[in-house]
């Protein structure tokens, strides 16, 4: 394990709203955790709440925003429009031209900061296909995609996702994708379900965080693997024992748990190959810790 950085027992950063408006028509509520330092170039992070993309709140989101804080990120983060898709997708894209901006980059954090997307469960799902997008559409630039127990394949048909069936987790992730897969022919598009993407080359380097009792163990190691396969730095952690992701992710006090230090310590291990002249080694999708 990564040694404890003495920084993680100061206070918690604090949090400030800002409304994010697209156009006369459309506007979002943010909250924007870490604190701005001219002398470091931290990175900046668009993070998507979970909630089976039909309930989650920036209150819900709070605790992983600010673990994501506490790695030494500065977090954008969005409260997007629930289901059916693509308006969170959208949404999410629009939020990160807004951050890349260089007036807002410069603003919220330099303007040398790297861009990062990051979301657990459903939106997980929606970072991943926010980094698509931007891939797709050339722009912004993303330098790290941030996924916790995402919500990346519909089908539900992975042995993990099957011992969860057997319990209301199995249950509300099905009726979330019922939602959210409004028309049934969405399924099919690699931004809905991006576990089940075909071209996934040119995605930016992906760290993906999941655990032994997850119902999205199996498809997120799946889905490190294939990353990895396509050429994109993934790398893919494990945490042993009980967490109860993806339900305990969902917070609005800091994280109290044994695994919280871990996951704190390889997202800061993330941010700092990210800046490292040469990436981390990825010969390994996945492993324990």
């Amino acid at each position: 394990m990564l040694p404890r950085d003495p920084e993680f027992d100061k206070s918690a950063p604090a949090w400030h709203g800002e409304t994010l408006r697209i156009d006369k028509f459309t506007a979002m509520e943010l909250r924007i955790y870490g604190r701005r330092d001219d002398r470091e170039n931290r990175p900046l992070v668009l993070h998507f709440h979970g909630g089976s993309f039909v309930s989650g709140t920036l209150a819900s989101a709070y605790a992983v925003a600010q673990l994501l804080a506490e790695a030494g990120a500065i977090v954008v983060s969005l409260d997007y429009p629930l289901a059916p898709f693509p308006a969170a997708i959208e949404a999410g894209h629009a939020a990160l031209a807004w951050i890349a901006r260089r007036g807002n980059r410069g603003r919220l954090g330099t303007s040398a900061s790297k861009l990062f997307v990051a979301g657990e469960e459903a939106g997980g799902n929606i970072a991943a296909a926010v980094a698509m997008m931007a891939r797709d559409r050339l722009r912004p630039r993303l330098h790290g995609q941030i996924l916790i127990s995402p919500m990346l394949n519909p089908w539900l048909a992975t042995a993990s996702m099957r011992n969860a069936n057997a319990g209301t987790a199995g249950c509300s992730l099905a009726a979330g994708w019922h939602h959210y897969l409004a028309d049934p022919n969405d399924a099919q598009h690699p931004y809905a379900s991006p576990g089940t993407a075909q071209r996934l080359a040119g995605l930016p380097p992906a760290l993906l965080l999941t655990a032994q009792d997850d119902p999205m163990h199996d498809d997120g190691i799946a889905y490190a693997q294939r990353l990895r396969e396509a050429g994109v730095p993934a790398r893919g952690v494990v945490l042993p024992g009980q967490t109860g992701w993806p339900c305990a992710l969902a917070s609005e006090q800091d994280f109290n748990a044994p695994w919280s230090d871990t996951v704190r310590q390889r997202l800061r291990h993330f941010f700092a190959s990210i800046d490292a002249t040469q990436p981390a080694s990825t010969s390994h999708a996945s492993f324990s810790l």
